[in-house]
């Protein structure tokens, strides 16, 4: 099984991904995570990539494409792309790589959640540089303040995540991004999920989907 999961920043992506993973035995595969894993290695690719991050802009498509295809082309077969892909460059370039290895994409899930809330959960949104767990100072906050539950490492806010970088990443995303909603529904593979609700009522929707 091939999955693409699609939404905004901070419609929960990431957490419903692990929900799949364990669910359905996918390979989460995580564009977040490899610039992450670059970055804190701190290779020339990372220092790239945290500059576009930082300014809450896209990194450009031919870096993304090249680690993406890199990392699927390991895995052959059942996993789930979070992350990727985010323009229709990307959409064309996954589309055809798929037809080249007689492959293609079983669904495409769209998290849908309304921008205020979006801006409310980015902006209270911290992370652990050590391990990348995240959590939220309202929702979901450590058992201590500001030090990380799995690792006991110190917790940031990603310059990504303050408010006056949250407005120009969802711009970035209608203008960039949100075109793949249509992209898909013309393949006939697309599925919307209503995002405003508690996680597990969210994952209930979107296994239903998948079972489907």
């Amino acid at each position: 099984m091939k999955l693409v999961l699609l939404g905004p920043p901070g419609a929960g992506k990431g957490t419903q991904a692990k929900k799949i993973e364990q669910e359905f035995g996918l390979k989460h595969i995580s564009t977040g995570d490899i610039f992450r894993e670059n970055i804190k290695n701190k290779t020339p690719l990372g220092e790239k990539v945290q500059a576009y991050l930082d300014g809450g802009n896209l990194v450009p498509d031919e870096l993304t494409i090249a680690m993406v295809w890199d990392r699927l082309d390991q895995e052959q077969d059942n996993y789930l792309l979070d992350g990727f892909p985010r323009t229709i460059e990307q959409a064309d370039a996954l589309t055809e790589g798929l037809q080249e290895r007689g492959q293609a994409l079983d669904h495409v899930i769209c998290i849908e959640v309304d921008a205020p809330t979006l801006v409310k959960r980015l902006s209270g949104r911290r992370s652990c540089p050590e391990c990348g767990a995240v959590y939220h100072v309202v929702d979901n906050p450590p058992t201590q303040e500001g030090i990380c539950d799995v690792c006991g490492h110190e917790l940031v806010q990603r310059a990504d995540d303050k408010k006056e970088t949250v407005a120009q990443r969802l711009d970035v995303y209608r203008a960039q991004t949100e075109p793949l909603i249509a992209y898909y529904e013309a393949q006939g593979n697309l599925v919307h999920i209503d995002g405003d609700h508690p996680v597990d009522d969210v994952f209930a929707a979107v296994r239903q989907a998948i079972d489907a």
